[in-house]
């Protein structure tokens, strides 16, 4: 049975312009990319566009003897379908694209063989089930379910995607030869600038780019930069950026990092595989740090949670429209700093704002989620009583708490978390899991500044249970113990340097924990009032010489 591969390249990427056409190894991306997909025999087709664009990288691709066909620019599916117009309709086709260079001929050999001994009608290898990094990627059908979705298929999303109707019609079979191998948190792919040094980081000193094995080059991968550093992805580790955008917390005495240092931060973030972003109008330049950082071919990469911003100059008699007024000045403001056009999470700073005036506020955001303005709705909430009322809500569908070691408010209303948590979608973040770096010091004017004059019980509370749990810092006490939790979803932690985030992915790996050890240390611990438990009391603490 015959099989041929389509390689999709175009010159007009959003992201990274041109990638197509940077050199790898000494050439084109799109034709290494094609070299090394034919290494071990079998025919292939580089599928561009027709448009002005792409003229140079037609010429270029002939040039090194590919076989080059060019159609519609935005409905892929048309042209793949006929670049391959010469073949019978039960060839095998296997679609690639120009910014996966890592795929070669022994890859796809192997996935024919499991394709045809499984009787398939799709294949994909990609995705975390794959065990491989993101990037050396394929999927393998029949040319005439190919012809056959171009000729039914009327939607853009099809069109430009090429297999959703085939998926839709057989199913999305995964290719898990090497799913034990689990490398899918790191990144073969090439979307933005840092893409393209890693990757290119991987070929330095390969003798022949085009045969080297796959495999070799997965390994060679470890080592470039923007790869993972640490052995297990950091999934439940949320990332907080208020000390990016301003001094922040009781114990930070560096104040706020540098853009770089900032930059850097976020990127090793996602690189380690941190989901989320953290951040608020009322973080000084953080929105803004954010938006440069995922600006450079980062978007996607992480969702970005902010916070309206408060609202404290709005009158309480303020009309509906005035309301609708200050509310869109804030997600305005979010969407021109992060560079977006959809938040992708918004939350109340303050959970009140969701039944002030009269609900206006709260009904605008609704309004501009159904405009596609804001990804999902939640709130920040400081009590048990303002989290019950939020869960209350069908609209809430993020909700950021403030949890620690010591914090007891929260004991009788977890129950009902896990309960919604089972009826409908909701998303549990906590916050404060070092009570700003609180617990993490002996020092006694900061504990006084908190409200605790006489801190030694709970220094040796925690010196304690750091010796049950054969945990060596109290950092890492504290973060595991908020991790091991089911009811939640993520862990916001402050960080100010990619050395002090390591430390915390580190802190995130509970795997070689007792976690039912971990949790019962709570059942002796100290017990301090509420105002302990809430920062915005401390202010009104002073600080004895």
């Amino acid at each position: 049975m015959r099989a041929v591969a389509v390689l999709q390249a175009r010159t007009s990427s959003s992201r990274l312009p041109g990638k197509v056409l940077l050199p790898i190894a000494g050439m084109p991306l799109a034709v290494l990319a094609a070299l090394r997909a034919v290494n071990t025999g079998r025919d292939l087709v580089l599928a561009t566009s027709d448009e002005r664009s792409d003229d140079m990288l037609a010429h270029i691709a002939l040039g090194y003897g590919l076989q080059v066909y060019r159609g519609s620019l935005r409905n892929t599916l048309r042209r793949v379908t006929e670049a391959l117009a010469a073949y019978p309709a039960n060839t095998l086709v296997f679609r690639l694209t120009a910014d996966n260079v890592f795929p070669d001929g022994n890859l796809l050999d192997e996935m024919e063989e499991r394709f045809l001994a499984q009787g398939s009608r799709y294949l994909s290898c990609g995705g975390p089930e794959s065990g491989l990094p993101y990037g050396v990627s394929a999927e393998l059908m029949y040319l005439d379910d190919l012809r056959e979705a171009s000729a039914l298929t009327k939607d853009p999303h099809d069109q430009e995607h090429v297999t959703p109707p085939i998926i839709r019609k057989y199913g999305k079979n995964g290719f898990e030869r090497y799913r034990e191998l689990g490398k899918s948190h790191f990144r073969a792919t090439i979307d933005s600038f840092d893409d393209y040094i890693s990757v290119q980081q991987s070929f330095v000193g390969v003798s022949d780019p085009v045969s080297e094995s796959y495999k070799s080059l997965i390994l060679r991968l470890e080592k470039a930069e923007y790869q993972p550093r640490e052995e297990v992805f950091a999934d439940k580790l949320v990332l907080g950026t208020a000390q990016l955008g301003m001094s922040y917390g009781i114990a930070n005495h560096a104040g706020k990092p540098a853009p770089d240092t900032g930059t850097a931060l976020i990127k090793q973030a996602i690189t380690n595989g941190v989901k989320y972003l953290d951040t608020a109008r009322a973080y000084g330049d953080s929105e803004y740090l954010i938006g440069s950082t995922l600006g450079q071919g980062w978007q996607g990469r992480a969702q970005v949670i902010t916070k309206l911003a408060p609202m404290d100059s709005c009158p309480a008699t303020a009309s509906p429209e005035t309301v609708a007024s200050y509310v869109e000045a804030s997600v305005y403001h979010s969407c021109c700093a992060l560079r977006v056009r959809e938040i992708d999470v918004l939350l109340l700073h303050r959970a009140e704002y969701r039944t002030r005036w009269a609900g206006a506020a709260w009904t605008h955001l609704q309004t501009l989620s159904q405009r596609g303005v804001i990804g999902t709705l939640g709130v920040s909430v400081q009590s048990p009583d303002e989290l019950l009322e939020s869960l209350s809500d069908p609209a809430v569908g993020h909700i950021q708490l403030p949890f620690n070691l010591l914090d007891w408010r929260w004991d009788l209303a977890i129950p009902e978390i896990r309960r919604v948590k089972q009826s409908r979608k909701i998303v549990v973040h906590v916050r404060s899991a070092l009570l700003q770096g609180l617990l993490t010091v002996n020092d006694r004017l900061l504990w006084a500044k908190a409200g605790v004059r006489n801190p030694d019980s709970i220094i040796s509370w925690l010196e304690q249970a750091k010796k049950i749990t054969r945990i060596s810092t109290t950092a890492d006490l504290c973060i595991s113990y908020c991790i091991a939790q089911d009811w939640i979803d993520g862990v916001v932690v402050g960080m100010e340097s990619p050395t002090q985030l390591m430390e915390n992915l580190r802190f995130a790996d509970i795997s070689h924990f007792d976690r039912d050890l971990l949790l019962s240390v709570v059942s002796d611990r100290p017990v301090v009032g509420a105002e302990v438990l809430d920062p915005a009391c401390w202010e009104q603490n002073d600080i004895e010489p």
